[in-house]
């Protein structure tokens, strides 16, 4: 919902709000994939807005402080 939102709010789907996410972050590589042409042309699509930093944290917010890699093998972050 975040992101539909903020979405609505700069005229972008929820998916180029999380490249433009993404992008503004710093040491982060981003890969985005399509099968479609319209929506390759969506994840180019990124450059013409930023976000604020109150809609970066708020979507910072969303994984709830929650680490997805586990395993033995992953770095240690902290």
């Amino acid at each position: 919902e975040i992101l539909k939102r903020l979405g609505q709010k700069h005229n972008k789907t929820a998916a180029q709000i999380a490249l433009r996410w993404l992008l503004q972050q710093e040491d982060v590589a981003i890969i985005p994939k399509s099968g479609t042409a319209e929506r390759q042309k969506e994840n180019l699509d990124v450059s013409n807005f930023t976000l604020s930093e109150e809609e970066m944290t708020e979507i910072f917010t969303l994984n709830g402080n929650q680490r997805f890699i586990t395993t033995s093998t992953a770095p240690e972050w902290d």
